[in-house]
């Protein structure tokens, strides 16, 4: 960040978690005939760490929707998930200078709203939304209203179970199961070789199942 520039962030609060990130840096140059919808990640960031409003800005728009939803895992309400999203981003725009690029800009993103999450979520605060709150009403009229809340209230124990596992276990779980990612990708995200973070998944399904079993 340049001297005198600043991040400006506001939340419109949405389902998708619609918000952005502006860089404010009235002594960069005039950059209206970049189209940075088209850059790639690595010139994105080397022109926002040159100087360059837009091109943050950019960075979020390309990968809010997965930070969000990264948060969402571990908070499971949206105001939690945008506040964890935009304190990721404001993280990412502070050490964008660090970012050396040895890793996919979005593994260093998810690293970074892990670990925000992890500092910031307790398993004695587990969440209290819905984790597909979108699809309630809908599941209520087809299903009809037993069905929904027994669905609903089994739900509402896997998101405890999952917010009582140990924090690795716990990131681990959510970044393989809801994210798809490869071992590969959550060590490299959590900073662990293979064979841990595949240790931390079967542990964490194996004490998932536990918690579920002692379930009420």
């Amino acid at each position: 960040m340049t001297h005198g520039s600043a991040v400006r962030l506001a939340w419109a609060p949405a389902v998708d978690a619609g918000w952005t990130v502006t860089v404010v840096n009235p002594a960069a140059p005039a950059a209206a005939d970049l189209n940075y919808a088209t850059m790639d990640d690595a010139a994105l960031v080397a022109a926002a760490v040159a100087g360059e409003r837009d091109a943050f800005d950019a960075v979020v728009e390309r990968h809010r929707r997965t930070v969000y939803q990264v948060c969402y895992r571990f908070v499971g309400n949206h105001e939690d998930a945008s506040d964890l999203s935009q304190e990721s981003f404001v993280r990412a725009w502070r050490g964008l200078k660090t970012f050396k690029g040895q890793s996919a800009l979005s593994t260093w993103l998810y690293r970074i709203a892990v670990n925000v999450c992890l500092n910031r979520v307790s398993a004695k605060t587990p969440p209290t939304d819905p984790i597909e709150s979108t699809d309630h009403f809908e599941d209520t009229r087809i299903e009809g209203a037993q069905s929904a809340l027994l669905r609903e209230e089994r739900a509402a124990a896997v998101r405890k179970a999952i917010a009582a596992l140990p924090r690795k276990q716990r990131a681990t779980l959510i970044l393989r199961t809801y994210h798809e990612l490869s071992h590969q990708q959550i060590a490299d995200i959590l900073g662990s070789s293979v064979g841990a973070t595949k240790a931390n998944f079967f542990h964490a399904l194996a004490n998932l199942k536990k918690l579920l079993g002692n379930a009420p």
